[in-house]
């Protein structure tokens, strides 16, 4: 099966799972020679991202480096990501984290789901095969009750609303890769999920490992504000969606 999709892979100071986890992902797309990896890099890394990058991606040429100096957090890395895929004409986009906190073995489930005909694909830690490996249980916590609070809040019924493993196809990639986001951290892989919720969409089983360091203030309130913005606009019958 060699489908034309595209992996957006944004990184900072990845130095020490760097090796392993391309290692990995080199030998699954190994099946896929259409595929492209694009690793998104900005200014962000104090340690040897780059130079890392820069030679992996000399010996491997499935992967691409998007250098974007004017990234101002999180989520323009990933929508950068989304806009390059995008450009290159990939039927289908999936963003994962670079850290090893995603699986690559997963990939063929996302583009089984893809050929099934599904526009929107969900990596799930919470159905029946997911699993959250080496997570603290405030992490743990935070995770599920986010979940909860935003499937109360804002009326989904997805088992995992905090997922940062998914995957669209490009007509759905196209109407968010310019849409004006509110979320400035990782809760707009929430957003994400409420604002398409009228897509047919498929949950898959991920095993979520390493997660990465503690949630900042700043992107907790952030997450509130955006969750709030939304369940307001909803409540009073002005719901957005794409």
């Amino acid at each position: 099966m060699n489908l034309n999709f595209g992996l957006v892979l944004p990184l900072a100071n990845e130095e020490n799972d760097f090796q392993p986890f391309f290692g990995h992902l080199a030998g699954v797309l190994k099946s896929y020679p259409d595929a492209r990896a694009y690793l998104v890099l900005d200014h962000v890394s104090k340690d040897r991202t780059m130079e890392l990058c820069r030679e992996f991606t000399e010996l491997n040429p499935q992967f691409i480096i998007v250098f974007e100096p004017l990234n101002r957090n999180v989520v323009d890395a990933y929508i950068r990501g989304y806009r390059e895929a995008l450009s290159r004409g990939h039927d289908f986009i999936i963003e994962m984290d670079a850290g090893y906190s995603h699986d690559p073995a997963a990939i063929p489930l996302f583009l089984s789901a893809f050929t099934e005909g599904y526009p929107c694909v969900f990596g799930s830690r919470f159905i029946r095969g997911g699993s959250m490996m080496e997570a603290s249980l405030k992490r743990r916590i935070f995770s599920r009750g986010g979940t909860m609070l935003a499937n109360v809040l804002l009326g989904t019924r997805l088992y995992d609303m905090t997922s940062g493993y998914q995957g669209f196809t490009r007509d759905v990639v196209a109407r968010f890769a310019f849409f004006p986001l509110r979320s400035r951290a990782h809760f707009y892989q929430t957003e994400l999920r409420y604002l398409l919720r009228n897509y047919r969409s498929k949950e898959i089983p991920i095993a979520y490992k390493a997660p990465s360091p503690s949630v900042r203030a700043g992107s907790v309130l952030n997450s509130l504000g955006t969750l709030w913005y939304y369940f307001v606009r909803r409540a009073t019958g002005n719901s957005i969606s794409l």
